[in-house]
């Protein structure tokens, strides 16, 4: 596991933040998150990231571009060896990264999602953040780049986590300062926190066997007249619309259910929240998620209808989804 020191900056931000109650928890958290005989990757893992060379403090980060990108100076030999080594964390699920001229082409264009979030959200600066979910943080990356003050990714995936570390040292500590992860879930937050301005919860709800308890959680993380940013997938239909699918959906076997955006928002009404508005619903294409050389894996096209992509393998309608924006009430 890595070093008391590696999670130091961590504990200072929650230090600095005030997050004395959650404070006490962390170390529990992280021993369980990390824990190798639970995660026989690991080790591969942490070795990869430990291996990135030192590299030279004079170097340029573009957060506010849609591939989170960092300019600097390496030698051919030492690109090589950061290609070799990003690809031992493979798959690459959420991006596009540019990091030291090594171009990870991700499965999902996370930038795509951005584009139709971002105009609807709060101005961020200044803001604290939780990102539910958050994969390897790279709507974590956008939101610091967009003047967020505290910004903490939570994904139970020790992969991501590595992800995320390999990426903050091509950062550097001046500019990934603000932005944090820590391997854990919705339900390691104290309950009714009430510390965050702005909570995100993107492509997580479909997976929750209870979606209400969910939206409990996230409204007992977020202050009061704070902001819930919530994507999931949804199917066409009015306010009594709800889909549960058999035992997959799109080759996926945690998939619960599926509300229309009117149900969400009903749903997001009954939990406390007010001021719900949908702001973008969209079909998901092979263009947005698809295979590449960084995750070799099945993609979308391989869990669509062969002959009508308007309809999952499975025959259920194809993945469409929603963003919903919604306050909690001061």
């Amino acid at each position: 596991m890595l070093s008391n020191d590696a999670h130091r900056p961590l504990y200072h931000a929650f230090i600095d933040q005030g997050l004395d109650d959650w404070l006490a928890r962390l170390p529990d958290q992280l021993a369980t998150g990390l824990d190798r005989k639970r995660f026989g990757d690991l080790p591969a893992w942490e070795k990869a990231v430990a291996k990135l060379p030192e590299l030279p403090t004079s170097r340029q980060v573009f957060l506010d571009n849609d591939t989170v990108t960092v300019d600097v100076d390496l030698t051919e030999p030492q690109c090589r060896q950061c290609q070799n080594l990003l690809k031992k964390l493979m798959p690459w699920r959420k991006g596009p990264y540019r990091l030291g001229g090594v171009m990870i082409d991700t499965e999902w264009r996370s930038d795509w999602k951005w584009q139709r979030l971002a105009p609807h959200l709060s101005p961020l600066h200044g803001r604290r953040i939780l990102d539910v979910g958050g994969g390897n943080g790279y709507h974590g990356w956008r939101m610091a780049g967009s003047g967020a003050d505290f910004v903490l990714v939570l994904d139970p995936s020790p992969r991501f986590y590595y992800q995320f570390q390999a990426i903050r040292h091509f950062i550097g500590d001046a500019d990934a300062g603000r932005t944090h992860f820590l391997p854990a879930g919705i339900e390691d937050v104290p309950e009714r926190l009430e510390a965050f301005d702005t909570v995100c919860s993107m492509g997580v709800l479909y997976h929750r066997p209870s979606p209400l308890d969910h939206l409990r959680q996230l409204h007992g993380a977020l202050r009061p007249g704070g902001e819930l940013v919530l994507e999931t997938l949804v199917v066409q239909g009015d306010e009594q619309t709800v889909f549960m699918p058999g035992e997959r959906y799109a080759a996926m076997s945690n998939v619960y259910f599926l509300p229309s955006s009117l149900a969400l928002s009903h749903w997001l009404t009954r939990c406390g929240f007010e001021r719900v508005r949908i702001v973008d619903e969209t079909d998901t294409t092979t263009d947005e998620q698809r295979a590449t050389d960084w995750m070799q894996f099945q993609s979308l096209a391989d869990f669509l209808a062969p002959d009508d992509h308007s309809l999952t393998r499975e025959g259920y309608p194809a993945p469409r989804r929603a963003i919903l924006i919604a306050e909690k009430p001061r």
